[in-house]
């Protein structure tokens, strides 16, 4: 089994910033996708950014260039800086990972940590 554990939430003014950070951890055999997604009231669940093992990263249009992510594959974890938040970034953010745990290839979520963003 894998786990996902996310840290790092919690409510900021417009404007502010916050970090999140995703350790993965558990029967681990391979990881190649690891990401964040969100997903904000009544609303479906996003993509907002995730990057291969190879260090290729995809960012949703509505957060380029205010946020960033960066992993580190040794040490299973993956972090979400967001700069310049705003009222509409205000969701609960999951950690993401694809991984061969020695039986199949899953995806995993993270149990999600909440971002409110006051105006």
């Amino acid at each position: 089994q894998v786990q996902l554990v996310e840290s790092g939430g919690g409510l900021v003014q417009s404007g502010g910033s916050l970090r999140l950070s995703c350790a993965a951890s558990g029967s681990i055999l391979s990881l190649t996708t690891m990401g964040w997604y969100r997903q904000g009231p009544g609303k479906q669940r996003e993509l907002v950014a995730r990057s291969t093992s190879s260090g290729s990263t995809t960012y949703a249009d509505s957060v380029k260039g205010r946020f960033t992510m960066s992993r580190d594959n040794v040490k299973k974890t993956v972090d979400l800086q967001m700069n310049s938040l705003k009222p509409e970034d205000t969701a609960v953010y999951y950690c993401y990972a694809y991984a061969y745990s020695g039986s199949i290839w899953s995806d995993y979520w993270g149990q999600g940590t909440q971002v409110t963003v006051s105006s």
